[in-house]
Order: structure tokens, then C-alpha cells, then sequence
């Protein structure tokens, strides 16, 4: 329900400047299923690649360079804390269609969840009016909140 809220707010407010990071917990994989949603265009200035690195994106898959500048752009804008433990994400997959930009990620966890910290800088230094959206599920435990320039993290205790 929280999760189709998000998006159709989603829909309807580009040009407004918005993302979506959703955190779901998977314990038969133990680990964080991450999957996050921008603009590319909004993208495209968040990185500061120059025309000639953007040109050489491929999202078709598979495509090292693309993966790489994905991975260091994931890894200079979020933040995942599990019991004040940092998190490196690897990326599962990416695909750009109709001017989005999905980036799925997984982050390994094999103990319990107490505690889980977001910070999420996505377009934080381009735009003040950026609302990044933020849906965090562990077993039962289910919140979304909006971050902001001003706000860029939220700490949640999980039951």
C-alpha cells in the first residue's frame, strides 16, 4: 500500500525533483534487497559526467564502464547502516526506460536488525527542493519517509 502511494506520487511529480530508494529485507537470502528510481536527466547532472562519458552509457546490460560509474555514483550518494555497521551494496541490475533510471542492488546481512540507518544524498547539492522518498521493510517493520537537501539521513529501530 505505502509502496504504490510513493509511486504514483512519483508519476505525477516530475519536474519536481524526487527519487525513491526502497529497503527490503529478505531473510531467506539474508540480505537487503535495494532498489532505487531517478530521473535520468536528474541523474545525469547528479554524477557531473561530461558529454563524452555520457555518451558511452549502455544500460543494455553487461556493460563494465556503465556498471562501474553506477557503482561509485551509489556508493558517493547512499548509505546504509544495519547496528551502526556500513553496508557495501553490489549491484544486481540497472535499466533506463522512458526516462528512468531503476538501479537494483543487494546488501549481505546474516544477523539481527536492530537498528537501520538511511542517508541518501541523491541530488541533495543540486536542488532544494529534492524530496527523496524512503520505504524501509524488516519482517513486520514497515515505514516510508521523505528526506531532503536539509534532511539527507533517518534512523529507524526495528523491533
Amino acid at each position: 500500500m505505502l509502496k504504490t502511494l510513493l509511486i504514483s506520487l512519483w508519476l505525477i511529480t516530475h519536474p519536481v525533483h524526487v527519487s525513491l530508494l526502497s529497503i527490503d529485507y529478505v531473510p531467506e537470502m539474508v540480505s537487503f534487497d535495494v532498489f532505487i528510481k531517478v530521473f535520468y536527466d536528474d541523474f545525469l547532472l547528479d554524477t557531473g559526467l561530461n558529454s563524452n562519458d555520457i555518451h558511452k552509457l549502455n544500460f543494455s546490460g553487461g556493460d563494465t564502464n556503465t556498471e562501474d560509474i553506477i557503482g561509485k555514483y551509489i556508493n558517493k550518494k547512499v548509505f546504509l547502516f544495519i547496528n551502526e555497521k556500513q553496508l557495501t551494496g553490489k549491484l544486481v541490475n540497472m535499466n533506463l526506460s522512458e526516462g528512468e533510471l531503476d538501479i537494483r542492488l543487494m546488501f549481505s546481512y546474516a544477523k539481527r536488525v536492530k537498528t537501520l540507518k538511511v542517508k541518501n544524498l541523491i541530488m541533495t547539492s543540486l536542488y532544494n527542493d529534492q524530496s527523496n522518498m524512503i520505504i524501509v521493510r524488516v519482517n513486520d517493520f514497515e515505514e516510508g519517509v521523505k528526506l531532503t537537501s536539509e534532511k539527507t539521513e533517518q534512523s529507524f529501530k526495528i523491533n
